[in-house]
């Protein structure tokens, strides 16, 4: 580790704290040359095994490209794709594996973009899925529809009795 400010190799941990998310290290450090404290976070690398076995690093804006594609012409904001792939991200570091298969990177993103907007999901989903004729898109709608009517249809909760 390098001295953010005297660029001295040798450096001292002294403090080391589990971030809020469980994701990230914090370390306090001191140079011991030029006696500056200094902090880093250390965080583990997410890693997207692709189809072909190659290995490369999980890149969160690669993940909202694909789905900002799904997103063109929707009334869809940059805050709430750069939300959707926090979301994304966090889900897989919640998974707690160090690698991932692509498939699961797109299984991450279905659930929030279905959530945030259903004409951006059904075009993500076409081509996640491979829908291949026109009946996979109706039970992918059908689906969503089924959804929207049990979500309508829950009972509204009953007031407290008052004693």
């Amino acid at each position: 580790m390098h001295c953010p400010y005297c660029r001295a190799t040798d450096t001292r941990v002294l403090d080391s704290r589990v971030g809020e998310d469980g994701s990230s290290i914090r370390r306090r450090r001191t140079c011991s040359s030029c006696a500056k404290r200094f902090t880093t976070v250390e965080q583990m690398q997410l890693t997207v095994v692709k189809r072909s076995g190659a290995t490369e690093p999980f890149v969160r804006e690669k993940a909202v490209a694909g789905v900002r594609k799904a997103c063109k012409g929707r009334p869809v904001t940059e805050d709430e794709l750069a939300c959707l792939g926090q979301a994304v991200e966090d889900a897989l570091r919640l998974d707690g594996a160090a690698e991932i298969p692509c498939h699961e990177v797109g299984l991450a993103i279905l659930g929030p973009l279905r959530a945030l907007d259903e004409v951006a999901y059904l075009r993500f989903a076409s081509v996640y899925r491979a829908f291949e004729s026109a009946a996979d898109f109706e039970e992918e709608i059908a689906s969503l529809r089924a959804e929207r009517a049990v979500v309508i249809d829950l009972p509204a909760p009953q007031p407290a009795a008052s004693g």
